[in-house]
């Protein structure tokens, strides 16, 4: 904690929430900075309390990214603290979700949507069993599956696309869950319309 304050006394970072943001779980450390001369100087202070309290800052595990509109922000610098060049990248992981330097989304539900994939193959058969009712089969699916796509949702800024792509997984569980319908013209099985399944859904997550 001495470490992190000390770093909070620099009145230069980015605010957030009228916060100067210097984010922080166990060894983890994520500084915000609306410069590159402030990250160095921020960086700088925290290299310092670390080596006071007999720490120190992985180099080789320290990399800096620059967000701007302007894709060529940054480009000739570079940052260098105490004898060490850090890496510059354009997306890294920060407790478990994916950061880009475009403030993109695309490629973290992409990544979500891989082990959100491979869990609903693992329980397919019971949503599909005969021996389950539906109610049940739309708890193991907001309670096994939905966690495992949406992990870090809180912080996505999504467009219409990365929405699509959420619902095109969610109706496929659905149609797994509540099957095929006969059709009253033709008689004949048929798929659920998105419509019919969002309608199915509704209607059990206000019954149960």
């Amino acid at each position: 904690m001495y470490a992190i304050r000390s770093v909070q006394v620099n009145q230069d970072g980015l605010k957030l929430n009228g916060t100067h943001q210097l984010l922080a779980y166990a060894d983890d450390v994520n500084m915000l900075g609306g410069s590159i001369h402030t990250l160095e100087e921020n960086a700088e202070a925290l290299v310092v309390a670390t080596k006071e309290i007999g720490l120190e800052v992985s180099a080789d595990k320290t990399k800096y990214m620059v967000m701007s509109r302007d894709k060529n922000a940054g480009r000739i610098q570079s940052v260098r603290i105490d004898n060490s060049t850090f890496e510059r990248v354009e997306e890294f992981k920060y407790l478990g979700t994916t950061l880009t330097n475009q403030n993109s989304i695309a490629e973290e539900i992409k990544r979500r949507l891989r082990p959100g994939n491979a869990c609903y193959n693992s329980v397919q058969n019971l949503l599909s069993s005969r021996l389950l009712c539906k109610n049940l089969k739309i708890k193991i699916y907001r309670t096994i599956i939905l966690p495992v796509v949406l992990y870090g949702c809180e912080a996505w800024s999504m467009t219409l696309r990365e929405e699509k792509k959420l619902r095109v997984f969610e109706n496929m569980v659905l149609r797994r869950i509540f099957g095929h319908r006969r059709d009253e013209v033709t008689e004949e099985w048929r798929r659920l319309h998105n419509e019919e399944l969002n309608d199915l859904y509704s209607s059990l997550i206000l019954c149960g």
